[in-house]
Formats: C-alpha cells, sequence, structure tokens
C-alpha cells in the first residue's frame, strides 16, 4: 500500500511538472516584429494584394488580344426532301446524312491602336493597384505603431497607478497607528482609506485600458484567440528633431503611393482617351478556316470524302466606322471628363496630405514644448509629494494635504507621459512621411 502511494505522488509530480513545461510564456513582441507578422497577415493587407493579383491577370488577357484565336467545329445533320447539300451544295431531292468539321481562326491587324493602348492601361492599372497595396501596407504600419506607442504609455501608466497604491496603503496604514493612538481626528484616516481606494480603482482602469489596446494591437496582427502577447521596452525620449515642413512635404509627394497611385490614375484614363479615339479607326481582321466534310448523296467512303471535300479559305475584312449613334463622340467627351476628375483628385489628394503633414509637425513641436514643461513640473511636484510625506510621517501635514500633493504629482507625471509619447508619435510619423523607417 505504501509503495502504492510513492508510485502515486510520483506520476502526480511528473504530470504537474509536465504542464508546468508546456504553460505558454509570453512572447515579447518588438514593433519591427508587430509590423512584419502583420504585412504578412493582415486581412487588409491580403485583400490589396489579391485585388493586384487580379490586374495582373487583366493585363495578360489585354497582352493575349494580339494573338489569333482558334475554334473547332463538328456537326451532324439529317436532311429529308428537297434541300441542298451542305457538303456538295448541289441541289437534291433524297434523303441527306451529312457530317461536317472545321477549324476557323481570326486575328485582328489593326483596330485603331485600341489594343496596345489597352496593353498599356492594363500595365498603369497594375502600377496603380501595386501602389494601392503599398498603401494599405502604410496604413497597417501607422496603426501598429500607434497602438504600440499608446502601449508603451499604458505600461508606464500602470506603474504610476501601482506605485501610488502602494505609497497610499503605507500612508493608510500610517493614519490607522495615529488615529489608535489619538493623535488625528477619523476624517484624517477615513480621506486616506478614500485615497487608497481611488488609487486602487485607477490601477484596475489603467490595467483595463492597456488590456483594451493590448486587443486593438492583436487584433491588426491578426493574432489567433488566446495567443499570448506582450509588447518590448523602447528607447525613444521623445525628444528627437522635428524636420522641416516644406522638406517633409515634398519627401512625401515623391515618397507616399497615395500620391503617385493618383498621378498613375490620371495616366489610365489618358490612355482610355486614346482608346475611345481608337473608335473613330477602321478595323483590319485576318480570318482563314479549314474544313470538310461527308454526305451520303456521294459514293465514297468516309475517309475518301473528308480528302475530296478539303477546303481551305483566306479572307481579309475592313470594317469602316461611318456613323454609329455619336457613340465614340460620347466615350471621347467622357473619357476627358473622367481626366479632368482624376486630376483634381490628385489635387485634393495633395492639400489632404500637406493638411496631415502640417497638423503633425505643429503636434510634434507643441508636444515637445509642453514635454519640456511638463517634465520641470514632474519634478518638481515630485520633490513636493516626497518633502509631504517626511511632513505627514512627523504628523506636520494632514492627510487631505498629503493627498492633494499626491495627485498634483500624479497629474504632473501623466502630463509628462503623455506629452512624451506623443511627441515619439508624431516624429516618428514625420519620418514616416519622408520615407524612412520608423523606429522606436
Amino acid at each position: 500500500m505504501k509503495k502504492s502511494i510513492i508510485i502515486l505522488l510520483a506520476l502526480i509530480v511528473q504530470f504537474t511538472q509536465g504542464q508546468q513545461s508546456i504553460e505558454p510564456v509570453d512572447k515579447i513582441w518588438t514593433l519591427d516584429e508587430c509590423i512584419s507578422y502583420a504585412l504578412e497577415h493582415n486581412i487588409t493587407v491580403k485583400q490589396a494584394v489579391l485585388e493586384k493579383n487580379g490586374t495582373l491577370q487583366d493585363f495578360k488577357e489585354a497582352k493575349s488580344a494580339r494573338l489569333p484565336n482558334l475554334y473547332g467545329s463538328a456537326s451532324q445533320n439529317f436532311t429529308n426532301g428537297n434541300s441542298i447539300d451542305p457538303i456538295t451544295s448541289d441541289f437534291v431531292s433524297q434523303q441527306i446524312n451529312a457530317t461536317s468539321l472545321g477549324l476557323n481562326s481570326s486575328v485582328t491587324l489593326f483596330q485603331g491602336n485600341q489594343i496596345s493602348n489597352e496593353i498599356k492601361q492594363n500595365k498603369l492599372l497594375v502600377d496603380q493597384y501595386s501602389l494601392y497595396e503599398e498603401e494599405a501596407k502604410n496604413n497597417i504600419i501607422l496603426s501598429i505603431t500607434e497602438s504600440y506607442i499608446q502601449l508603451l504609455y499604458g505600461k508606464e501608466n500602470i506603474t504610476i497607478a501601482e506605485n501610488n497604491l502602494i505609497a497610499s496603503q503605507k500612508e493608510e496604514e500610517q493614519a490607522k497607528a495615529r488615529l489608535d493612538a489619538g493623535s488625528i481626528a477619523m476624517k484624517d484616516y477615513t480621506d486616506a482609506q478614500s485615497n487608497t481606494a481611488t488609487n486602487a480603482y485607477n490601477l484596475i482602469t489603467a490595467k483595463n485600458d492597456y488590456a483594451t489596446q493590448l486587443l486593438t494591437l492583436k487584433q491588426l496582427l491578426e493574432l489567433p484567440i488566446g495567443t499570448s502577447f506582450q509588447i518590448a521596452e523602447v528607447d525613444g525620449n521623445g525628444k528627437e528633431l522635428v524636420p522641416d515642413l516644406n522638406l517633409v512635404y515634398e519627401k512625401a509627394l515623391e515618397n507616399l503611393p497615395e500620391i503617385n497611385a493618383g498621378k498613375v490614375n490620371v495616366s489610365v484614363f489618358e490612355k482610355e482617351l486614346d482608346i475611345a479615339k481608337g473608335g473613330y479607326l477602321p478595323t483590319l481582321s485576318l480570318s482563314g478556316s479549314l474544313g470538310s466534310g461527308y454526305t451520303s448523296t456521294q459514293d465514297y467512303n468516309f475517309s475518301d470524302q473528308l480528302d475530296l471535300n478539303f477546303n481551305q479559305r483566306v479572307g481579309l475584312s475592313l470594317s469602316v466606322p461611318i456613323f454609329n449613334r455619336n457613340q465614340t463622340k460620347t466615350d471621347v467627351e467622357n473619357a476627358k471628363i473622367d481626366i479632368e476628375i482624376a486630376k483634381l483628385d490628385l489635387a485634393q489628394e495633395e492639400k489632404d496630405l500637406y493638411q496631415k503633414i502640417e497638423s503633425a509637425w505643429q503636434n510634434a513641436l507643441a508636444a515637445q514644448g509642453q514635454m519640456s514643461a511638463a517634465e520641470v513640473a514632474k519634478n518638481a511636484a515630485g520633490e513636493s509629494y516626497r518633502l509631504a510625506q517626511k511632513q505627514y510621517e512627523l504628523g506636520a501635514l494632514s492627510t487631505t494635504d498629503l493627498v492633494v500633493s499626491q495627485n498634483t504629482y500624479t497629474n504632473a507625471e501623466q502630463n509628462y507621459l503623455q506629452a512624451k509619447y506623443l511627441s515619439l508619435l508624431y516624429t516618428q510619423l514625420l519620418q514616416f512621411y519622408q520615407g524612412n523607417d520608423i523606429k522606436l
């Protein structure tokens, strides 16, 4: 019995150790790892890739329009009475059992350069959707960067809340001891209790905000539900140099895919105009066919008739547009309108880009100024709070005054953190607009 118990205990220990060895450990993700993973797995990016691949197929189809087509045909007919033999074309009055076989091919030699222009237009569309793919990737990079920085802010905010809770718990213990000694009133003790409860509430809120933002980042990464996830610390301090506004805008016009896609869009509609104008020109086509057949009206067997009835045909056809109810004229005018719309869309895109860059530039300057002021306020408030704690320990300061000092310090810390990470976000955003990688 004792031996069985020992064996059972050994098995339990081994099982427990096995379970501990397979427990998931939080992976620490850097910003670069988040970005790389998202570019490979994010649904929006995958959709953009598929849309680009669709334009590649259209481009291949457009190039194939230069090639001749080829069709095979076969038919079996039974006729009774007066009719024309489909093989010999003789007029006969009898039952006919006929088999026809053929190959037909045609190729367009000239169509007002429409085929060439359609090929060029589809190549432009491939380029345009490649730029749309880059834009989708850029949007994901910016979203992940913003979410990552908010998480960094959230982590430091949790640290502040934890430190405040620890300090308030210690102060509550001191207040309880003084209350028991009769050196303070009940109100001072309840103020200390209230401050502890408030800081506990703030800590829960900070952790919940962090968890919510962590979920947002996990969704951007398309991570499976239940994936264990944490972010790495960074060295950025938000004091990076803010570049010149006009320099950022000039580089953004050169580098950002949405601007280049707008330029390509103008070219796409210019090709649409060339295609429409091709409708005024004639179309020249070459066609040919091979055929043979069998008919029961002839005395030869099937194979001999296929040889005797074998025929070949080659032909040229010219189609000259004279009047098509103003369809070509309407297509030309609509293409001209589309070009002007595309130009206006490009101008609006450039205007919106300048507005976004100027806003980021102003916010970066403001955040850095706020960070400098907040740092001074934080240091001063921290020193005041430390002095207030010493006074409280000596009984020279009321609980209410200590709570006010702590709240002032907390607000100063949070203001500094907010300015720091806003500065980090906007300076990195300005780097991104210039075509540089985001580095925290």
